[in-house]
């Protein structure tokens, strides 16, 4: 499949789209266990206007974090074109890994989204619950699909009907969840 221009969101209501998703699907990551599970990343807007980032997964029942900061790309465009910095390994902040992070689409009321990147190395479905309509989630691989997106590497991500909650018997560092 040829690759096209991606289109991305306009006007993107950065206050909406905060709180919790829930990594339905994904590329694997360099940055992400291939046995990583309940992965999710909560999104908390900072008073400067940039996106606190923290995302998490279980792994053998540990769970694996990272955090970071989300900004958008160019602050005077329309477009939902963000750079997230990251910190590998979170607690060196001395070495950040940035990277693209873009909304190809997204529902009227912010329950689902595809993100995607211009190098066509990452992609990622996202929704507000731990499980996704299989219509909806079709319609989103099939938008992956018409720019350009190789799917032979898109892999469901497992989640539990009741997610984890964090306690201090599961803390552990990993590196990203959302890997960039």
């Amino acid at each position: 499949m040829s690759q096209k221009a991606m289109e991305v969101v306009k006007n993107l209501d950065i206050k909406r789209y905060m709180g919790r998703w829930y990594e339905i699907a994904s590329f694997p990551s360099r940055f992400q266990p291939r046995n990583g599970e309940n992965t999710r990343t909560n999104y908390t807007l900072n008073q400067d206007g940039t996106v606190h980032v923290l995302n998490e997964t279980w792994s053998d029942g540990k769970r694996g974090y990272i955090e970071g900061t989300a900004y958008k790309a160019d602050p005077r465009s329309e477009e939902a074109k963000l750079k997230v910095k990251l910190y590998v390994p979170p607690f060196l902040a001395i070495i950040p890994v940035v990277g693209d992070y873009w909304v190809l689409c997204i529902d009227d009321d912010y329950q689902y989204a595809l993100i995607g990147q211009p190098s066509w190395n990452y992609l990622w479905i996202l929704c507000r619950q731990t499980h996704m309509d299989g219509e909806i989630y079709n319609q989103l691989v099939q938008k992956a699909e018409a720019v350009g997106y190789a799917l032979s590497k898109l892999h469901r991500t497992p989640q539990s009907d009741s997610p984890p909650q964090v306690d201090d018997t599961t803390k552990g560092v990993c590196p990203s969840v959302l890997g960039w």
